[in-house]
């Protein structure tokens, strides 16, 4: 079987999964604009979070927006796993809702 040539970096977001992206994306923007060395990962998700907030039923990625989305939200999921383990009750209640939301969204849309 043949490998594809051009994947489809298009996704239909719902509008909660798309308001959930976007507070990622900026708050990942809040982290990294203070560093020098993360220029091009500030680039690729301030186009993502403009993309997303535009509101149109498609959104098309470039394959680097992509990547990094993916990178970041694996990353994300990790550091929560390691949150809840270390939390009481309400601490992994509230890390286990955002983890389940944040899950969905890998799977369903970024998977490999």
């Amino acid at each position: 079987m043949a490998k594809p040539l051009f994947k489809n970096y298009s996704y239909s977001f719902t509008k909660n999964e798309a308001k959930l992206l976007s507070n990622f994306c900026r708050t990942l923007l809040k982290q990294m604009s203070t560093d020098e060395k993360f220029y091009q990962d500030v680039r690729a998700f301030t186009t993502i979070n403009e993309k997303l907030l535009s509101g149109e039923p498609e959104i098309k990625f470039t394959k680097e927006e992509k990547t990094k989305l993916t990178f970041r939200l694996k990353e994300n999921l990790e550091a929560m796993k390691q949150q809840m383990k270390k939390g009481f009750f309400i601490r992994r209640w509230i890390y286990k809702s955002a983890h389940t939301q944040f899950a969905n969204i890998l799977e369903i849309y970024f998977k490999d």
